[in-house]
């Protein structure tokens, strides 16, 4: 007999559409089928299938952080397996079902031992899929730092990109380059016969050297506006490439810290909406309760995000993706477009396959919420997970 869980009583956004007072089907960790709240009381349900009424709760694909240092007082920074299992673990709390972990630059004895540390993790998660991983560095502009190290700073080198590759067993997903630094085409073409998506950041790029970069199919941003060479008149920039070219895609981080809101809307009338992906770049304190925190292994502090102690430089977010969903409906965006570049997107961006819609075929990853954005349940492969309340 069938057997599975049947959600009804929804109002379902499933990526393409939105559908008003709807159940939702999972078989096999699938999604089955989508289908009305009125088909689903003319159904015969096996006694096996569990029914959940969610009550005119929103059911949507599961979010999808595509960059994330940490959270609840575990992070990349670690070097440690067990503190990527932890970030999945926790994670679907917060509505997330698959994720990127992100590294740092480090000096490549330290950034290989990481590299592994993620790889040992992937395959044993009990909550969000750890799909890869985002090397964050080394090859980024000096002038352009944020928080990261400068002595983890490289030039490009090929060789040393090889051995990341080897240490990561392929599991490298994305990658933060600055697209002007010298034999950066030779790095890129390398990534583009492995499969590795390369996104400008941390970089000091002029507007040519933005385009030489698009040349060599670097077409994603990593957290716009930040860490980036700005717009100028004479010179758009990183920040002014990515408004002058619909066909490049960016991150961004929608907590209202790091780039204004109204900037935010702004971002959204020029770009299409699926070129559009929010991140968090949450960092190891987030959710974390402690007296004195650390992020990357130097002291910070919290006020709305994260600040490095020692020089006052913002160091990265401290919100969750539901939180940032919420913000972009609290500036004026829609629910379906809030939720389009925290799943939809990312999916699409990053070659994540079956994830990112709520259609039949696709991963049975999902998260169910309330007006106020509270996560309910969070369900992931057909197993399912409570939420924050």
């Amino acid at each position: 007999m069938d057997s599975g869980i049947c959600l009804h009583n929804a109002n379902v956004l499933t990526g393409f559409s939105v559908m008003e007072n709807c159940a939702v089907y999972i078989k096999n960790n699938k999604i089955a089928d989508v289908f009305s709240e009125r088909r689903f009381q003319q159904k015969q349900f096996s006694p096996k299938v569990q029914i959940i009424n969610v009550n005119g709760s929103y059911i949507a694909p599961g979010l999808i952080d595509t960059h994330i240092h940490g959270i609840g007082g575990f992070g990349t920074d670690d070097g440690k397996t067990d503190s990527i299992l932890k970030m999945s673990e926790i994670l679907p709390k917060y509505g997330v079902t698959s994720f990127i972990p992100t590294l740092y630059a480090a000096k490549p004895d330290e950034m290989i031992k990481n590299i592994k540390a993620v790889v040992k993790a992937i395959g044993k998660e009990k909550g969000a899929h750890i799909l890869g991983m985002h090397l964050e560095g080394p090859f980024i502009s000096k002038e352009r730092l944020g928080v990261q190290p400068e002595d983890a700073v490289s030039p490009v080198d090929i060789e040393l990109m090889e051995k990341f590759y080897k240490a990561a067993k392929g599991h490298i997903i994305n990658m933060t380059v600055a697209p002007e630094l010298k034999g950066m085409r030779g790095l890129a073409l390398w990534c583009i016969s492995k499969g590795i998506i390369l996104q400008a950041g941390h970089t000091n790029a002029t507007y040519t050297q933005m385009v030489e970069g698009m040349q060599a199919r670097i077409m994603h941003t990593t957290h716009l506006f930040n860490a980036m060479s700005r717009m100028h008149h004479r010179d758009p920039g990183a920040v002014g490439a990515v408004f002058i070219h619909p066909e490049i895609s960016c991150e961004f981080i929608a907590d209202g810290i790091h780039i204004d809101s109204n900037l935010i809307k702004l971002l959204f009338q020029f770009k299409p909406l699926d070129k559009l992906v929010m991140v968090t770049d949450s960092l190891k304190p987030t959710k974390q309760k402690a007296d004195v925190l650390y992020a990357n292994n130097e002291e910070v502090y919290f006020d709305k995000c994260f600040y490095r102690k020692s020089d006052n430089v913002i160091a990265g977010s401290a919100m969750t993706m539901i939180d940032g969903v919420k913000n972009l409906v609290d500036w004026g965006l829609t629910l379906e477009q809030a939720i389009h570049v925290s799943s939809p997107s990312p999916a699409e961006i990053l070659k994540i396959q079956n994830k990112g819609y709520v259609a039949p075929g696709f991963d049975a990853d999902l998260i169910i919420f309330n007006e106020d954005f509270t996560t309910i349940n969070t369900i992931i492969d057909g197993k399912i997970y409570k939420g924050e309340r």
